[in-house]
């Protein structure tokens, strides 16, 4: 399995007929890549094979992606029908992620919306955030909030408005807060283990059939920065 997250330790966060959420460990690939190292969906279909005690195939669509070293929620579809509608959401943006980041400056505003145009350059799978539109560009839109200062980082509240590749990681590291661990967009030095401190803390969406609204959360990596705002996110 994974070199992190195996059947067994697999933390769902929310399941039904149509859906299913899981809390991605930091490492994690969401989708198979030329790594050839076995995708987190792979694990929850394993997963669901074993609960259920299902012989033949098991579907789970792929509905949207976080990069591999970030943590967080990440929503599968378990049936083609789920699979359909949460596509047309995602694309249509009527899903709402909350994202925290742990970065290395302080951002001079307490909170602010950040458009930049990003292009991304494939060979070395990374980003380039650009002040004004240009050939081949996408807009990406976040809107940002302080949250709290540590002895050492400022942790963000992320509200990302387009959905676009590294988008949060190149938008904090242009203007100047690479978020912690994160070598390839400016931090100074990786973390332990190679994730980077930016979660994918919650989605809400409309259900795909039931037509209910849910509010899906992940509980934050055990670490000593998360473990600080936890505490003031505390009741």
């Amino acid at each position: 399995m994974s070199r992190l997250t195996t059947v067994q330790s697999l933390e769902v966060l929310f399941e039904d007929n149509h859906i299913i959420a899981v809390n991605k460990r930091a490492g994690d690939i969401v989708q198979g890549d030329h790594t050839g190292d076995i995708p987190l969906s792979e694990i929850v279909k394993e997963w669901i094979r074993k609960k259920y005690n299902k012989p033949g195939n098991v579907f789970t669509g792929v509905v949207h992606r976080i990069d591999r070293p970030v943590s967080g929620v990440v929503v599968f579809a378990k049936t083609s029908k789920a699979l359909s509608r949460l596509n047309e959401m995602f694309k249509t943006k009527n899903v709402t992620k909350v994202y925290y980041a742990a970065v290395c400056h302080q951002p001079k505003l307490k909170k602010s919306l950040l458009t930049h145009f990003l292009v991304k350059d494939t060979k070395r799978n990374k980003s380039k955030a650009l002040d004004i539109p240009s050939i081949g560009a996408k807009k990406a839109v976040l809107e940002y909030q302080l949250v709290m200062n540590t002895d050492r980082y400022s942790i963000l509240k992320v509200n990302p408005h387009t959905g676009r590749h590294h988008q949060i990681r190149v938008q904090l590291s242009s203007m100047g807060c690479p978020i912690k661990g994160d070598l390839k967009y400016g931090a100074p030095r990786p973390n332990r283990g190679g994730g980077i401190h930016l979660h994918a803390y919650s989605i809400q969406l409309m259900h795909p059939v039931r037509k209910e609204p849910i509010l899906i959360k992940a509980s934050f990596p055990d670490d000593p920065i998360w473990k600080v705002l936890n505490a003031k996110m505390a009741p």
